[in-house]
């Protein structure tokens, strides 16, 4: 539902803490006044902008992630959660544009809650079976979209033309992964205790594929970006962890083996769609990168032509949250521009002058138009 909708069927004491959160002169005793003056308020572009402008890096990224969630509706846990995760760790994550309200730090999770429920972006359910959930106006989604693309594009740098050498992997991906499944078909696999290739069959199996990666470097920390990545290299472990969970490929008795899907889709020349890779890899990666399908998002706006590396970190890098040892840099050039390069969504560019780049290809604007509609449930991830 828009705004509006839910201004009918909000009760009249919401309606008089939103008209007096935006300074809205109505009769606080009708209802149908104070819905005209809040729709007048918000309905205005540069009014709505100054509001989102005016806010924390904090509320910016919870209402970010708000604004792409597919959910109708949410419990305050749910809520509190999203809060939590959003919230400022350290004062260096800043960006110079956006300061921080020294107030808001004080706030609790339900604090912040009750604050949204006053200014208008969350409202209770109307219903039996919603009415102790909280949504959020449609419309204003969509408003706070357009706001926050007008602010990230503020800070980038594009090239005026193509870089000297760009990467490109489009196509790449698909066909590695059924290179993947002839090796495993062909070779006997032996897996270790932990139930991984040894060092000797990755090594062999990386330099049969379109991408040769370096194998995992012993001690490294490797956790939460999918079942194999403890020991695979990010590419190769991708791709198995797809295999593993379409059940193209058999782990049993300390070996590796290919499954009869697995042999029928080589045998029958069947093609794997990139498309269905790249929404596996939005889960997988998730619970270390919540917002990740935002910043897909954010990402291929920015990228439409080619910008400097620098610059889109400097309009995104706020959005991105440290996940243990991995600081909001390197899981933007590793986590997920690689990724995207990978997968043959993106470009990266190198040249004298600029340095890197990166420009989003015409799949990859494809697929992020397409995956803010995603629903958790529609896929199962392993």
């Amino acid at each position: 539902m828009n705004l509006a909708d839910m201004l009918t069927y909000a009760d009249i004491g919401q309606l008089s803490n939103i008209a007096n959160h935006y300074g809205c002169d109505a009769k606080r005793n009708s209802k149908h006044d104070l819905i005209q003056s809040i729709l007048s308020k918000l309905g205005r572009r540069e009014f709505f902008a100054e509001q989102v402008r005016a806010l924390s890096p904090a509320d910016l990224r919870f209402l970010n992630h708000l604004a792409f969630d597919t959910r109708t509706g949410y419990s305050l846990e749910e809520l509190t959660a999203a809060i939590r995760r959003t919230a400022d760790s350290e004062e260096g994550d800043k960006p110079a544009p956006l300061k921080k309200q020294p107030a808001s730090q004080a706030e609790s999770p339900r604090d912040v809650v009750a604050r949204y429920r006053r200014s208008g972006w969350l409202f209770n359910g109307f219903t039996h079976s919603t009415k102790y959930l909280f949504q959020v106006p449609s419309d204003l989604k969509e408003r706070f979209r357009e706001v926050l693309r007008e602010r990230l594009f503020q800070t980038l740098e594009r090239l005026p033309d193509d870089p000297e050498v760009y990467r490109d992997e489009q196509g790449l991906a698909t066909e590695d992964l059924l290179l993947i499944l002839r090796y495993i078909g062909k070779h006997e696999v032996e897996l270790n205790q932990e139930g991984f290739m040894y060092r000797r069959n990755q090594q062999q199996l990386l330099s049969t594929l379109h991408i040769t990666e370096p194998l995992i470097a012993k001690g490294a920390w490797r956790f939460g970006y999918g079942r194999s990545c403890i020991e695979y290299p990010d590419r190769l472990a991708l791709l198995y962890d797809y295999a593993y969970a379409k059940k193209w490929v058999s782990e049993n008795n300390a070996r590796l083996s290919l499954s009869e899907g697995g042999a029928a889709l080589l045998e029958q020349g069947n093609q794997v769609g990139v498309i269905q890779i790249f929404r596996f890899w939005l889960r997988l990666y998730k619970g270390a990168i919540p917002n990740l399908t935002s910043l897909v998002y954010w990402i291929s706006q920015c990228a439409r032509d080619w910008v400097t590396a620098a610059s889109l970190y400097e309009s995104l890098g706020w959005l991105i949250r440290p996940y243990y040892y991995d600081n909001p840099q390197s899981i933007m050039e590793i986590r997920i521009i690689r990724m995207l390069m990978h997968l043959g969504m993106l470009r990266i560019g190198e040249s004298h002058s600029r340095g890197t780049s990166y420009k989003m290809t015409a799949l990859g604007l494809k697929a992020a138009e397409t995956c803010v509609h995603i629903s958790d449930s529609n896929e199962l991830i392993l």
